[in-house]
Order: structure tokens, then C-alpha cells, then sequence
């Protein structure tokens, strides 16, 4: 029913919680994608060992690091489910994550939904408060915040088709959604948290002047967008992230 594209790069300390995560969903018929960015840990030997044990869990392995565009994008392609997930490989799932999406879509005739999530340090610990997300978003307003997380977007490839993500090295999502957004009017947002946001020290999420550098390139080099009409989105997106992020 659901296909789950997970792209692991060095997360051997998380990648079997990530995994576990999801084979403890109350909805079985999925399958999952891992794959792995030429780790440099023992991330391979994980994703094999967790292969062999369940059949639902498929790997790839990147003869070189190809970065989370591509990497995805292989998944993308391999995928056979009527819908389509992200699950990377640091990140988790809480048990209601598939059931709770499918039934808004199903309930609604939604193709996009997107929910909310906790946001947690390395160690699962609370680092910001719940992220809930709005009730809807469509193009525009998406390019003034990017409310949809990867972690929780839910997508009805069977209407809408397979969409692939830009190969920027970092904002592929939201370049993502962008492109999806301009074929349907919306994504409809789940206000329930149902997944779990692994914040790593190093992450883009930490570093707000690296987040605007990659969302700028993503106005510009993207989405073809003006110089003026990026700025202005700029500010707004400032502002929101702002919001985002505030404790």
C-alpha cells in the first residue's frame, strides 16, 4: 500500500530505531527502501542484518556518496506503492503515523497530507516545543515557510504521479513539495504530532544562516523565481522561522 523511501548516510546509532519504527506500525502492508549513502560506519551492516529479518525491507547501496537528492530519488523510483513516504534514516515514526495519514486521505480525497511532529535532540530528549503544522498550504504560501517536514509527507502517487526531488545539496524536499504544489491547489496538514524529528548538532535546522543560503537557492536556482520576489519571500521566511523555532 505505502512505499517508504529512507536515505541513510552515517547513521548506525539510529538507523535500527528508525527501522523498528517502522515495522511497529499499526498498518503492515508497506515496504521500504533503504538506501545508503556509502556509509563510512556500520550502517550497511545493519540495514542488511534488518533485512534479512523482514522481507517488507529492500536496500540499495550508493557505489558513492550521491547526497540525499539522488539517493532519494533512486528510491522514488524503485517505489511500488500507491503511496509514497520519507523516513530518513535518523528520524521515527510513533505507531499511528500510517494509519492516522492514510485515513485523512481516504477520509478527505486528499492526494498531499503532511503532519506534526515532535522535535527532539540526538537522544530523543525535547529540544523545541511540538510543531504543529496549518490546516492547509498551497504554492504561495509555501514559499513564504515550509511547514511539511519530510518525516511526514504522505503523497497519492497513483493520482499525482512520482515527482523527483532538485539535486541542491540540501532543501530537496522543499523543492519537492514546490514542484507538487504547482500540479494540485493543496496539501493538507494532520495537527496530531505523529512522528519523532531527530535535531543532530550539525544539522541545517541549527544553523538558520545555512537554511536561508540553501532556501535562497532554492527561490533562484529552483524555482526561477526574480531577484526582488525571492527577497521579499526571504523576509517572510525569516520571520516564520523565526516562529519555527522559537522554544
Amino acid at each position: 500500500m505505502i512505499s517508504i523511501i529512507t536515505a541513510a548516510y552515517n547513521c548506525a546509532a539510529y538507523i535500527a530505531d528508525t527501522i523498528r519504527s517502522v515495522q511497529n506500525q499499526t498498518v503492515g502492508d508497506w515496504e521500504m527502501i533503504i538506501i545508503d549513502d556509502n556509509s563510512t560506519d556500520d550502517t550497511l551492516s545493519i540495514i542488511k542484518a534488518e533485512a534479512a529479518a523482514d522481507s517488507r525491507i529492500k536496500y540499495l547501496v550508493n557505489e558513492s556518496n550521491l547526497g540525499p537528492a539522488k539517493t532519494r530519488n533512486r528510491g522514488i523510483e524503485l517505489a511500488a506503492g500507491k503511496y509514497l513516504a520519507f523516513l530518513d534514516g535518523d528520524d521515527l515514526w510513533l505507531p499511528g503515523f500510517i494509519e492516522t495519514s492514510l485515513n485523512f486521505m481516504q477520509a478527505h480525497n486528499y492526494p498531499f497530507v503532511f503532519a506534526s511532529y515532535k522535535r527532539v535532540d540526538e537522544e530523543l530528549n525535547p529540544l523545541y516545543t511540538d510543531f504543529i503544522v496549518p490546516e492547509k498550504v498551497n504554492y504561495h504560501s509555501l514559499l513564504k515557510t515550509c511547514p511539511i517536514s519530510c518525516l511526514t509527507a504522505v503523497m497519492d502517487i497513483e493520482r499525482i504521479g512520482k515527482f523527483y526531488m532538485p539535486d541542491i545539496q540540501k532543501r530537496q524536499d522543499y523543492g519537492l513539495w514546490l514542484s507538487i504544489l504547482k500540479k494540485i491547489d493543496y496539501a493538507y496538514g494532520i495537527a496530531e504530532p505523529l512522528a519523532v524529528y531527530r535535531i543532530r548538532k550539525n544539522s541545517v535546522s541549527r544553523n538558520k544562516y545555512k537554511a536561508m543560503l540553501y532556501v535562497w537557492k532554492v527561490y533562484r536556482d529552483v524555482e526561477k523565481l526574480n531577484m526582488v520576489y525571492s527577497a521579499w519571500l526571504m523576509v517572510n521566511y525569516v520571520i516564520n522561522g523565526l516562529r519555527k523555532y522559537a522554544r
